[in-house]
């Protein structure tokens, strides 16, 4: 009701401006970039709140018109026309060499600033002007593969999305079958793990006593889930994702339910990439879930391995031996031959256990992201499960591994300083025996050659 309340108002009184600003007379041409950058320079020249709010909803409007040039032209001269004001900048520099101080210093901050960051603030005074802003930054990122100078344009309006989208803003709401359809249908649209594949579906994932499904929202989104995430709630650590989703299983009850299980965890929100949310959330349910089953004593992540089956691809850390095993991964039907799968395993798990513990990018950090998540975040990698997704993208993707990440409260904190500070994967004894066993079949394999 209150946000209704303000969104009218803000409404209102776009509107309002909207009719002092053009004062009866023709509206301003928005459909061309050159014109609409224009009208961004009054916006940002201005000081009227009403007229400016108005000026803000015509920019937005003006840039929906524009097709896929007239985007980037736009882009384009918001990151050349609209950087910090040379001429007050160079006097703040000379002020702060003559006369060091913190005011100097607070001056130089300011005056360093492009413009486009007072522009981009400006816009978000629009009535809904924070998701169009996100769905700008979605249009941009789709051109700046391609036109790297407009990455200054990016960065500005990602520091800003980071401080109107950090966790003091989120909130947290529970998914269930009572929550309106429009959400619903957000969270079947957006599932980016394991794919939802109808109504019934979602039901079987959301409305059991053994399912749980949280998300963020922000209180100028609140009808768009930002990120959420899908917990399944059993006896024991699972192994594999197809039991948890089988549609003849048998719920287990609250009083026995001693794991939580977060199996899937879906960003909707492209235009906010790079601003992390699943920290948070992962944290926060952990909480909510304690609070609820006081029984819940593990809480572990059934996750897949996107990149595993690229690097087995081409890797150089395998043996001639390996790579001859590995062959039997392009047979048809290999993972369904018990023979073929025991040979498998024998290579997979310990080359597993190396791409976590041992491999690395050119850039030094672990390759998979999805570990690179989990690991930041202060879980331990706890096990690696061979043919824990057998479905079509678990054999494309990872050869049917997926791992388990643990949770420990006690623990998150010092795994996150291991990791963010000396680069070390904190695993298991049984994932470390793995890469042992790796290292004694190499020996083996050196000796006998």
């Amino acid at each position: 009701m209150a946000n209704a309340f303000f969104t009218d108002l803000i409404t209102t009184i776009s509107e309002r401006g909207r009719t002092l600003l053009r004062g009866g007379g023709a509206a301003v041409d928005k459909h061309d970039a050159k014109s609409l950058a224009e009208l961004c320079e009054a916006l940002v020249s201005g000081a009227g709140e009403a007229s400016g709010t108005a000026m803000a909803r015509d920019v937005l409007d003006g840039y929906h018109d524009l097709d896929a040039d007239g985007r980037k032209a736009f882009f384009t001269a918001l990151v050349h026309d609209f950087g910090p004001d040379t001429a007050r900048l160079a006097k703040a520099i000379d002020d702060w060499r003559a006369a060091p101080s913190d005011e100097g210093a607070s001056a130089l901050h300011f005056a360093s600033e492009p413009r486009r960051q007072e522009l981009i603030r400006r816009l978000n005074r629009a009535p809904g002007g924070t998701p169009e802003l996100v769905a700008m930054r979605t249009d941009l990122q789709d051109l700046l593969k391609a036109n790297p100078e407009l990455a200054a344009l990016d960065r500005d309006i990602v520091h800003l999305l980071s401080s109107w989208f950090n966790r003091g803003f989120l909130v947290l709401r529970k998914i269930d079958w009572s929550t309106p359809a429009n959400i619903l249908e957000q969270i079947i649209r957006y599932e980016a793990v394991h794919e939802i594949h109808d109504w019934d579906d979602l039901r079987r994932r959301i409305d059991p006593i053994d399912r749980r499904c949280y998300a963020f929202f922000h209180p100028a989104m609140p009808d768009a889930p930002l990120i959420f995430v899908e917990i399944a709630l059993t006896e024991t650590i699972p192994g594999a994702i197809a039991p948890l989703l089988a549609v003849d299983r048998t719920p287990v009850p609250s009083d026995r339910a001693r794991t939580a299980v977060f199996y899937s965890i879906s960003n909707t929100q492209r235009g906010l990439g790079g601003i992390s949310f699943g920290n948070f959330l992962i944290k926060q349910v952990v909480e909510e879930l304690r609070r609820e089953l006081p029984k819940l004593d593990t809480f572990v992540t059934l996750s897949p391995v996107p990149g595993f089956m690229a690097w087995l691809k081409q890797t150089t850390d395998a043996t001639e031996d390996d790579r001859n095993v590995l062959k039997l991964l392009n047979e048809p039907r290999c993972f369904e031959d018990a023979d073929i799968t025991t040979e498998l395993r024998a290579v997979i798990e310990p080359l597993a256990a190396h791409y976590f513990l041992k491999a690395r990018t050119s850039k030094g950090k672990v390759i998979d992201p999805v570990a690179r998540f989990h690991l930041g975040n202060g879980a331990r990698l706890e096990r690696i499960n061979w043919l824990g997704d057998l479905s079509s993208k678990g054999q494309r993707e990872s050869a049917t591994v997926m791992v388990n990440y643990l949770y420990r409260l006690e623990d998150i904190e010092k795994n996150h300083e291991a990791y963010a500070n000396d680069g070390e994967v904190v695993a298991s004894s049984a994932v470390k025996k793995l890469l042992r066993n790796e290292g004694r079949r190499l020996l083996d394999m050196r000796l006998s050659s």
